[in-house]
């Protein structure tokens, strides 16, 4: 997608360098910072300092962190302790775990080490490709929904997003975003409300980023507006991404996503959440042993800007004795749910108003 009138990806492989490249997401909105990461350690930060975030991207990430950790060790039984440090950086995160698990599934003893670092390699920027293609089937799928609501109103469609489901939480187009970049392209007329998304407003400083980039109208509000503007009727649906959805359709995702929902569910305004099949976790299928991230109280008690002078500074805004919590994300029961907006179709609640998802 668009940056400044240029096409990127988050994440690539550079050859000429020999590694691999994403953008700083902790640098945006106010820098476009490139950064370069050529070891397992390279990655491991990026991960866990949110350089890269979004399921997807971090899935991503990972891949080329196993390839890198077998350049670095040049034997699959010494990766065991890489994969221990990639699986403890994001704990949520699904796609983290079906990544490390694809790519070690895919070194083969009977292939000398060399063809087994050339084939990681090619297996991490498939993941890449794969994603990018799945997000464009999202969008597709999900412009239907948008193209419907279209057909109801002579004015201005809204819609409400919550934290960062674009493409900067994926390779290219989002998950979320990719209906709204369609629907763009097709001449709908759009307009976003942007969740702030607190602690780290990436609603705010990524979604907004993006939808100015590609010229899509957009409004960033509180993350607690969103109540009055659905009872007011100025929010037409609501599409949401994942960090993981259990077999029985319990999403986790961004702390705030799960009072959205419900806020939606009695103002009868839809709620879809938009993923690629890889975000669906197959071994659970109730929620009770999924781990919730909790992160650094800073977090909270600081927040990011920009002087007049033009310097990024951290600033205190809490009391120095507060006690905090810092849940990265929340629970969204599958009855507040109106369909997923997957890469194979739309998947919609069966009779009994709950999901049952099949391999």
């Amino acid at each position: 997608m668009l940056i400044n009138n240029k096409n990127y990806k988050t994440i690539w492989y550079n050859k000429k360098l020999q590694a691999v490249q994403i953008i700083d997401q902790t640098k945006l909105p106010f820098d476009l910072d490139i950064l370069t990461l050529k070891s397992l350690n390279d990655i491991i930060k990026a991960i866990t300092q949110m350089k890269v975030r979004g399921a997807p991207l971090i899935g991503a990430t990972a891949a080329f962190g196993i390839y890198l950790a077998y350049r670095e060790l040049r034997d699959k039984e010494h990766l065991e302790e890489a994969v221990k440090k990639i699986k403890n950086t994001r704990p949520t995160a699904i796609n983290l775990f079906w990544a490390i698990n694809k790519m070690m599934k895919k070194i083969d003893k009977r292939k000398t080490k060399d063809e087994n670092e050339n084939f990681l390699l090619r297996e991490a920027e498939k993941i890449c490709n794969e994603d990018i293609e799945a997000c464009k089937q999202i969008g597709k799928n999900g412009f239907e929904l948008i193209k419907k609501v279209s057909g109801f109103k002579k004015d201005t469609v809204n819609i409400l997003t919550h934290c960062n489901a674009g493409w900067l939480a994926t390779i290219d187009w989002g998950t979320a975003t990719a209906p709204i970049y369609l629907a763009k392209r097709k001449n709908i007329d759009i307009h976003v409300w942007v969740d702030e998304t607190r602690p780290r407003n990436q609603g705010a400083s990524l979604t907004s980023y993006e939808l100015n980039n590609e010229g899509i109208k957009n409004t960033i509000i509180v993350d607690n507006a969103a109540g009055l503007l659905m009872q007011r009727k100025q929010i037409d649906l609501c599409i949401v991404g994942a960090d993981r959805v259990t077999t029985s359709g319990h999403v986790v995702n961004k702390i705030g996503t799960f009072l959205k929902a419900a806020i939606a569910k009695e103002l009868n305004i839809p709620f879809y959440v938009a993923i690629p099949f890889n975000t669906i976790d197959w071994d659970t299928e109730n929620f009770d042993s999924i781990k919730i991230e909790e992160r650094d109280g800073d977090e909270l008690r600081k927040v990011k800007g920009i002087d007049e002078d033009g310097n990024i500074k951290n600033i205190h805004i809490y009391p120095n004795d507060s006690v905090v919590y810092n849940p990265a994300f929340d629970i969204t029961p599958n009855k507040f749910i109106n369909a997923f907006i997957t890469n194979k179709g739309i998947i919609k609640p069966n009779k009994e108003g709950s999901f049952k998802l099949e391999k």
